[in-house]
């Protein structure tokens, strides 16, 4: 493979940056351009260690920066290959002087992913934990950081091969009975085939049952924040997230189009969207919001039903509350610091919550929230003792997998020659191949590392 090279630190100024080489041969590029204080060449360091020096530029012997670098040897690497990682000062001129140097002196551009696409193709880690790596640079949430790094040190992909390994005992017997019947091989009884195929079948939804949370962990949950003009939404969205996000006036109609922030409570993202307040408007730019609020709250996985509390309920109100009729939905009355106009008797108990805030006085905010991590019952997630899938195409594969099981029991059910059976078994195997890797098309493995950073 080529030598590359990239700078792993994200763009901007900080105290450090890093330019990462990696391939047979990156030392001696290295060597060019790294005069250590020791004077030592690289081919006498060993691997894991650290040499302070400069970086000159060979053909000036100008001085870029003073500089720490890190040595790694094949194959105790992050890509199992001969590595460097040159850490100077953050400036991104300095970076990108040094990174041409290693260009200069032969090195490639490193492709978004290209470093642990390598550590993939040389054996160092399967797909699942490449996949991993990436959620963790994009963890927003420490539960989020907690299941990247539960995965990348590969909890899914053992309890993955484990259930491919129960598959493949069963299609050895299964093969070696259809093969070999003359031999006085064990036959694979109809009774133990399918007690094997309900055991993976249950293991493999017991993974998919997890993806409920792991999508929640991964993507948060969505939150519309629904009401008339005035009941107080872009309030609680401030209040929320504590600072000034939405604009709030006492003239109604304020909010025309959606606010999106995201919020973490307790470690669970919330993605919560202040929405145009619902009513019979005449304006046009008001119209298109109001529709817009209504196809959010829709797609939403819960949503907040504001009402002020200090008023009876308009018309509008009442759309509001037949619109969220048969939803997941909390009922929030606001503006609970003054008098009570006793709208929760009108409201009715058809509803899952109804909880009294003002968000004025800050009261009730802290129920709110509580109530929103139960409804879930992420609290109840436990990283260290469970498997929890947050990929999408991990999800996929699981799910043909276990129709494939379920397909093998109807098979068996139906009379059907052990060998059709056998094609059922092989589907599973090759289905949770794809997700560690050992199955997989170069054009997925290319699809998957294109969406990584540069430099890592």
């Amino acid at each position: 493979m080529d030598i590359i090279a990239a700078i792993s630190t994200a763009p901007g100024i900080g105290g450090i940056g890093i330019v990462r080489m990696s391939g047979e041969g990156s030392l001696k590029i290295l060597d060019k351009m790294f005069r250590a204080k020791n004077k030592e060449n690289s081919d006498r360091t060993k691997g894991y260690s650290l040499k302070y020096g400069e970086i000159i530029n060979p053909e000036t012997n100008k001085v870029i920066d003073e500089v720490l670098v890190s040595f790694f040897r094949e194959p105790k690497s992050y890509t199992a290959e001969e590595m460097c990682e040159i850490n100077s000062h953050g400036s991104a001129v300095v970076l990108r002087e040094i990174l041409d140097l290693c260009l200069k002196q032969g090195a490639s551009l490193a492709e978004p992913g290209e470093f642990t696409k390598r550590a993939f193709l040389n054996g160092r880690i399967d797909l699942s934990q490449a996949e991993a790596t990436a959620d963790m640079i994009n963890a927003r949430t420490k539960l989020e950081s907690r299941a990247a790094i539960h995965q990348l040190e590969g909890y899914l992909s053992k309890k993955i091969n484990e259930i491919r390994g129960k598959a493949m005992d069963v299609l050895v017997d299964m093969e070696a009975n259809i093969d070999y019947p003359e031999y006085d091989i064990e036959e694979v009884t109809e009774d133990r085939v399918k007690s094997d195929l309900g055991t993976i079948k249950g293991e493999l939804e017991a993974l998919l049952k997890s993806f409920e949370d792991g999508k929640i962990i991964k993507e948060g949950i969505k939150i519309a924040i629904i009401g008339s003009p005035n009941a107080g939404k872009s309030s609680l969205l401030n209040a929320m997230l504590k600072e000034e996000r939405a604009i709030v006036t006492d003239v109604a109609g304020t909010t025309r189009d959606t606010i999106e922030e995201m919020i973490t409570i307790e470690g669970i993202p919330f993605n919560m969207v202040d929405t145009a307040g619902i009513r019979e408007a005449d304006n046009e730019v008001e119209k298109i919001g109001i529709e817009k609020s209504k196809q959010i709250a829709e797609k939403s996985d819960v949503i907040i039903a504001m009402f002020d509390n200090s008023q009876e309920l308009s018309v509008e109100d009442k759309e509001i509350l037949k619109f969220i009729k048969g939803k997941k939905a909390i009922i929030v009355l606001n503006k609970s610091d003054l008098k009570s106009a006793n709208i929760e008797e009108k409201i009715g108990k058809s509803y899952e919550k109804i909880i009294y805030i003002s968000v004025k006085e800050e009261k009730g905010l802290e129920e709110l929230q509580k109530y929103l991590i139960a409804m879930f019952k992420l609290n109840e997630v436990n990283l260290d003792n469970e498997n929890i899938v947050t990929n999408i195409r991990h999800k996929k594969l699981i799910e043909k997998a276990a129709k494939s099981a379920e397909k093998a029991e109807e098979t068996i059910n139906t009379g059907m020659p052990i060998d059709i059976i056998a094609i059922n078994i092989k589907d599973i195997i090759e289905d949770l191949s794809k997700i560690t890797g050992e199955n997989v098309s170069e054009d997925i493995v290319n699809e998957i590392f294109s969406k990584f950073c540069l430099g890592k």
